[in-house]
């Protein structure tokens, strides 16, 4: 059995790990249990034993990946208007990376369409918090109307990252359309 997780990793955080890759190359459907305990060098009784199935080790995954977004996000000690582009700045450096797939948190509320299940409502509410960041902000710079530059933010946010999927590359027109928001709203 050939993995690609830390061995020396608990049986918990390898399936994390392991969701990460696959669900996010393959699809969260795609992926059956088998595969992902394979991935992960585990057993199925060992997923059984920290997770009651696939779902939770989807929402895990998608904890996981919010809480790693939201200590990048967390500050970088520039103006709000520094900040704001910053996000953008490092979603174009993942989007050139040769290896981007978008939003997971996009992905996985699109691929799974009910907005009742766990792991979309674990997506949402991350986009929503990467909104709520955005306000927050734009507060602090004291922007007109925050909560519209914060949704229009997002908006572009995940533009730019479907535009970065679709086309295998970043454009400078993000960061154009960015600093002119900013500007309109005066931040």
């Amino acid at each position: 059995m050939s993995t690609t997780t830390s061995p020396r990793k608990g049986a918990r955080d390898r399936l994390v790990e392991a969701a990460e890759r696959l669900f996010v190359d393959d699809g969260i459907r795609a992926v059956g249990v088998d595969r992902l305990c394979a991935e992960a060098g585990v057993s199925k009784r060992s997923l059984y034993t920290h997770f009651a199935g696939k779902d939770e080790v989807v929402v895990a995954m998608l904890e996981a990946r919010a809480h790693d977004i939201g200590a990048r996000l967390a500050g970088t000690g520039g103006s709000p208007r520094e900040e704001v582009l910053a996000v953008f700045e490092a979603n174009d450096a993942l989007a050139v990376a040769g290896d981007y797939r978008g939003c997971p948190f996009v992905a996985a509320a699109t691929e799974l369409k009910d907005r009742e299940h766990p792991a979309a409502r674990t997506a949402l509410a991350a986009k929503a918090a990467l909104t709520r960041r955005f306000e927050t902000l734009a507060r602090e710079g004291g922007a007109r109307d925050p909560e519209q530059l914060a949704t229009a933010l997002t908006l572009v946010f995940d533009g730019a990252s479907a535009h970065a999927v679709v086309r295998g590359e970043s454009t400078p027109v993000v960061r154009q359309t960015v600093e002119l928001l900013l500007d309109a709203h005066g931040l």
